[in-house]
């Protein structure tokens, strides 16, 4: 008997699964041979009658599923020189997945550490304060998407999604995250999936050398010819430089990679500015959002989320990047400057709910058209907010109900601050300027007509919020490749064509196929 879908299927959220499995039988008027779930969501819009909504599949008999292997390289065709891909975000990470599945083995360098050494990188800055530039929140294996919530959903659905979620599941992600509507890994789950792909790839053929940074490319007649390596210690002690020649590079470098922008905008690559949005992250007590989310019964739940967004003022405000149960991190990436970001394990199950609350920006925000002043806005907004959390990487924080009243609060109420690396009161108008802080002011007392209880004026805002995607967008054309140089393949988030976890990864696969279609073609 062929598949059998049934959708819109309504059971009570305290319902076991397993009445599914006794739905499809009763259509079947038999056993199950295959059965499996497709879909799940929440239905809250009746508090009173909170339900999860199903899709299933099914059939008398057991399915094998077909795996599709991918066209490789002739041998005549493969290149001597290596493909470079740099870093190794999600973006670098599927794309050098893609590529060994093309029978290409390339080479991943990132300047970070290891997960488990960036790991204690991280914890050493929030005790000591003392910033390691390549390897913290922002770079290290994984990207910065390691230390958020590992959350899946995407505003894109592209066909490549569906391979992307059935790979992290491959490397050990909840198998849930192929069904649930909002699905999510996790940081404390990430950090071991992106482990288990590192030891893939090394078992496969592909190097991956940490601690090694792109520090030049070579360019000869408008085609990639050589790259530039510059490779340390741990400490950072002991750098060397090397040259190698490479068929191709991939520039998944991240939103954070402001040097190599710099380097890559010198050498002639075509980039421009991209609109982002800056502001803070919000923390709530996550049993209030709970309870305005789903009522009485938020507690048979998982943890509640939200997603808002606000035309309150000429400039559109919106929540982003939401942890449920998570905590504020400490993102700094570049010495005398204060980031921050956010994150939740797999459980999400800390006091506190947090979200970007943050404001749109453009050219007229950043005072020139040059391709990087996404960038020195960027930087100052992050040195105001070092400034005022007192130099010594404490974050600026203000109380909601002070920052509507412009006064520096003097203490906290029933929301302490999650953020790691220590926190000060401020100002946070002087930080932002008047024009975000009113677009804020106004989202805020928005927002709270939609969700009861955003403008609690006990929720905690801390600075600033400035790295939501990439400042620039490197320039490409229908065969992924930059627009000015053969061979050099921008991608993913900090190339400014992805933002978040999923696209980012589904935009390395994208631009693996883009390399195999130029070797394929490229008269070696």
């Amino acid at each position: 008997m062929s598949l059998r879908t049934l959708s819109d299927i309504k059971l009570p959220i305290t319902a076991s699964e397993k009445e599914l499995v006794l739905i499809a039988e009763k259509k079947l008027g038999g056993k199950a041979g295959y059965f499996a779930i497709k879909k799940k969501s929440l239905d809250a819009r009746d508090k009173n009658n909170l339900r999860y909504v199903y899709t299933i599949e099914f059939s008398k008999t057991p399915q094998t599923p077909v795996e599709e292997s991918l066209e490789t390289l002739p041998s005549c065709k493969h290149p001597q020189s290596p493909v470079l891909v740099v870093g190794s975000g999600p973006a670098g990470l599927f794309c050098a997945l893609r590529l060994l599945a093309r029978g290409i083995k390339p080479i991943v360098i990132e300047r970070g550490a290891p997960v488990e050494e960036r790991e204690k990188s991280i914890q050493t800055f929030f005790t000591t304060k003392s910033l390691d530039v390549n390897s913290n929140v922002q770079f290290g294996e994984g990207g910065a998407g390691t230390f958020s919530d590992g959350k899946l959903n995407t505003q894109t659905h592209g066909a490549l999604n569906r391979e992307v979620l059935k790979t992290f599941v491959r490397f050990g992600a909840p198998e849930e995250i192929l069904w649930f509507s909002k699905p999510h890994i996790g940081s404390d789950n990430l950090k071991k999936v992106v482990k288990n792909m590192r030891e893939y790839l090394l078992s496969q053929g592909a190097e991956v050398r940490f601690y090694t940074l792109l520090e030049d490319v070579k360019i000869q007649n408008g085609k990639i010819e050589k790259a530039v390596l510059k490779s340390f210690n741990a400490d950072t002690v002991g750098a060397k430089t090397e040259e190698i020649p490479v068929s191709a590079v991939v520039l998944a470098i991240g939103h954070s990679a402001r040097d190599t922008f710099e380097m890559l905008l010198s050498r002639g690559v075509p980039m421009r500015q991209k609109d982002f949005a800056v502001g803070v992250r919000i923390e709530h007590l996550q049993s209030k959002i709970g309870f305005a989310q789903y009522g009485k019964d938020y507690t048979k739940l998982p943890a509640a989320d939200y997603k808002l967004v606000s035309h309150a003022s000429d400039r559109a405000v919106f929540t982003f990047c939401m942890c449920p149960g998570g905590y504020v991190m400490p993102s700094s990436s570049e010495l005398g400057g204060v980031v921050t970001n956010g994150m939740s394990n797999y459980a999400r199950d800390s006091v506190n709910a947090n979200s970007a609350l943050i404001a749109q920006v453009n050219a007229q925000d950043f005072g020139s058209e040059h391709p990087l002043a996404g960038i020195a806005f960027q930087r100052k907004l992050e040195r105001a907010a070092f400034g005022a959390g007192g130099k010594n990487y404490s974050a600026p924080v203000q109380l909601v109900g002070d920052f509507l009243q412009d006064k520096v609060s003097t203490g906290y109420g029933e929301v302490k601050p999650t953020y790691a690396a220590g926190t000060a009161f401020a100002d946070l108008r002087e930080v932002l300027g008047a024009p975000i802080a009113n677009s804020l002011k106004n989202a805020i007392l928005d927002m709270d007509r939609r969700l009861r209880g955003f403008a609690s004026a006990d929720a905690v805002l801390t600075g600033v919020e400035s790295r939501t995607s990439s400042p620039v967008r490197i320039e490409r054309n229908e065969n992924m490749q930059s627009i000015g140089v053969q061979g050099l393949f921008p991608c993913g988030e900090g190339a400014g064509y992805a933002g978040g976890i999923t696209s980012s990864a589904a935009d390395g696969l994208r631009v693996a196929d883009g390399i195999f279609a130029y070797l394929n073609a490229f008269p070696f």
